[in-house]
């Protein structure tokens, strides 16, 4: 049962965020005067509706999307009047966008005048279409603001969690299977000055310890040394001389490179520290760049998928992942022992944030039917009015982006592909939260 809980929990936390999203879109076409009649969560067949005013509300059985229906997203060929609809010979490509711009045309009555989409300004076009995932831009802040600001972020304490009990090689550590030492393994500093969880390291090698990083540059840097470390143990103060030994350990700064440093054989605890607005900033920042990387690589990141769905392949953790395999994991935070309910919250309000972020990126690419490509056929209409405008034409009107229908449904096809090959790994090769 928490197991489901946690499921539903991130499954409609998704729908919320989709809901607002549309209504970010919703909101600015109803400011500009377009005629909207519908609002939907989702798609295929409706579950529920309601009718208010103009407009539909509702929530179809496909959690994978929503929309708003805008009258006019289609302008009439240049030479044709509001409403009318020319038969002309045309090729298979032709035929279909005019069939499709008939189809658009025909929702518009006589009295709908500048109510039509394609009749508002290209900046109001352009609002419109970024309004929606602006409310996602909006919500990845608040996500990560409630996080960092009112939860905190988990930060390692000069107290120790764990005392290793042999010394091992980080080129060596990833071979073993187990936490058993190999059988020609030293023991460790740590396990040699007798230090146990919860050990407190309050100054080390003659200076007074304020963090885990402070404590864990000075250890690096005393290889090879004895040096007097004090600790707290409860109500004692211990004064301990600790031979620092090297060891292979990753950089801290590139964790693929291997450096000989000193070592002492210590994890430390985690506890959350509540960060200011520059943190956030910063976070949303370093998030923002490693998504739109991420959002590079989709095509190289799908072929993982598609080996890990249909292969035994190790699923990658940080490749693509679907409502499915979001609200799964969501159940696994909730089921977790491992994890402390404080944890659990961050761990909801951290998956919510990168989802958000991860869909208006995605919905930013300037390709139809995303809001970029129509965000992208605004800016192109302001560049053309411009060049009109210097030169002295007449205003060359709206831009057809009816001609790039047959590339909007070939982009829908491969967006429905993916949507539903990324269903199907989520169900049978999951991204789990133990890795």
């Amino acid at each position: 049962m928490v197991w489901l809980a946690g499921v539903l929990i991130l499954f409609f936390g998704l729908l919320a965020s989709i809901a607002l999203h549309e209504l970010g879109h919703f909101s600015f076409a109803k400011l500009f005067g377009v005629r909207t009649t519908q609002f939907m969560v989702g798609f295929g067949p409706t579950m529920w509706s309601r009718t208010r005013g103009e407009t539909e509300y509702g929530i179809k059985w496909i959690p994978l999307g929503g929309y708003i229906r805008m009258i006019g997203m289609l302008p009439p060929r240049k030479g044709d009047a509001p409403g009318q609809i020319r038969s002309v010979s045309t090729g298979p490509w032709q035929g279909l966008i005019e069939s499709a711009r008939g189809a658009a045309l025909e929702e518009v009555r006589p009295d709908d005048g500048d109510r039509v989409f394609y009749a508002k300004k290209w900046w109001q076009k352009l609002i419109i279409m970024f309004a929606g995932p602006a409310m996602n831009l909006v919500l990845a802040v608040l996500f990560f603001g409630i996080l960092l600001m009112g939860i905190g972020k988990e930060t390692p304490q000069p107290v120790i969690s764990t005392v290793e009990k042999c010394m091992v090689p980080a080129s060596q550590a990833a071979k073993l299977r187990t936490n058993e030492c190999p059988a020609d393994a030293r023991q460790t500093p740590a396990m040699q000055v007798g230090l146990k969880p919860g050990d407190r390291i309050t100054a080390f090698a003659g200076k007074r310890i304020e963090s885990y990083p402070q404590l864990q540059s000075a250890i690096r840097d005393s290889g090879g040394r004895t040096v007097p470390m004090t600790v707290r143990r409860g109500d004692q103060t211990l004064t301990l001389q600790v031979p620092v030994t090297r060891n292979e350990m990753r950089d801290l700064k590139d964790p693929k490179k291997i450096v000989n440093v000193g070592f002492l054989g210590i994890t430390p605890t985690q506890a959350f520290e509540r960060q200011g607005p520059g943190v956030v900033a910063t976070t949303m920042i370093d998030l923002t760049r490693r998504t739109g990387e991420s959002l590079l690589r989709m095509p190289e990141k799908m072929v993982g998928v598609w080996n890990a769905a249909f292969s035994d392949q190790k699923r990658d953790p940080n490749g693509p992942i679907g409502v499915v395999g979001v609200s799964r994991i969501g159940g696994e935070v909730a089921a977790s022992d491992e994890l402390s309910n404080q944890q659990k919250l961050a761990a909801f309000i951290s998956l919510l944030g990168s989802v958000n972020l991860a869909v208006a990126l995605f919905n930013l690419i300037p390709l139809l039917p995303l809001d970029g490509g129509h965000m992208a056929g605004a800016l192109l209409e302001a560049v053309k009015k411009a060049f009109a405008r210097v030169l002295r034409r007449p205003d060359p009107g709206p831009v057809d982006v009816a001609k790039a229908l047959p590339l909007t449904y070939a982009m829908a096809a491969v967006l429905v592909v993916m949507g539903g090959l990324l269903i199907y790994a989520d169900l049978v090769n999951p991204i789990r939260l133990s890795g």
